[in-house]
């Protein structure tokens, strides 16, 4: 009796590794995203209500020409690409390596570093545009929207999201604890939430307090996101915006692929 021999089937390498690191994250995410549902509605409409609505009504004449809440609006769609990306870049990311292990079990495969890494960082990116979809869906209901290039803040989100999850993924596969990760939200997100321009202008701080906000990535993805929901010129140049978010989002994967390589390799 002859047996057929199975064919070979080559283990999938570059994107389409990446996209089955990816995949196996949304498969997981199928099991529970029910939980994140009530969350993810509730938040942009709690803060709207009550920022927007409820401090906005003690603003007079609104800020920079435009009411309250129009002028929060865009600066919470963008905190909360933030806070998703880094978010998803802390906890899940220290229990693959010290919990469970899933990124130990993935380096034993044929799997690259980098591949890990990247499906790691698209699923970030997966979890960053339906919480900023559902944000902008949200405000379009409350009319907090007045331009076409409105359409551009989910790309901008998550270039935003790529820029702050390669330097965090970085930050939590180097500590030696997850009791930093408090510290990173207490010191970094935090703050860059309060003062980075999302509630006030930043122009109205003083002058250091001033720069650190330009230096945080969270400004330059408030500035871009009120430019197109208002479809106002930015403070800053558009060029300039994207080529800094893009230099944090280059230095940060290097430094995330440096890091996930000396621990799954070493």
């Amino acid at each position: 009796m002859i047996v057929a021999e199975r064919p070979h089937v080559a283990p999938p390498t570059g994107w389409a590794a990446t996209l089955a690191v990816f995949e196996y994250y949304l498969v997981v995410y199928r099991r529970v995203w029910r939980g994140s549902v009530f969350g993810a509605f509730a938040l942009p409409l709690l803060t709207m209500l009550g920022f927007g609505l409820g401090v906005g009504a003690y603003v007079e004449g609104g800020v920079a020409g435009v009411s309250y809440l129009d002028y929060i609006v865009p600066g919470l769609i963008a905190s909360t690409a933030l806070q998703v990306a880094i978010g998803e870049s802390t906890w899940p990311v220290w229990g693959n390596f010290e919990w469970n292990k899933y990124y130990s079990a993935q380096a034993a495969t044929p799997l690259r570093v980098a591949e890990i890494l990247n499906g790691q960082l698209a699923f970030v990116l997966f979890r960053v545009l339906v919480s900023s979809a559902v944000f902008l869906l949200v405000a379009a209901a409350f009319g907090a929207l007045h331009s076409p290039w409105t359409l551009a803040v989910p790309p901008l989100m998550l270039l935003i999201g790529l820029a702050v999850a390669g330097p965090v993924v970085a930050y939590t596969s180097m500590i030696p604890s997850d009791g930093y990760l408090s510290l990173l939200f207490r010191f970094a997100v935090i703050p860059m939430t309060l003062f980075a321009g999302v509630f006030f202008p930043v122009e109205s701080l003083p002058g250091a307090v001033r720069w650190l906000a330009y230096v945080s990535p969270l400004w330059h993805g408030v500035d871009l996101s009120r430019a197109a929901t208002l479809g106002v010129a930015p403070y800053w140049s558009i060029p300039g915006h994207l080529g800094y978010l893009a230099l944090w989002t280059v230095a940060g994967w290097l430094l995330a692929w440096w890091r996930f390589d000396r621990r799954l390799m070493s």
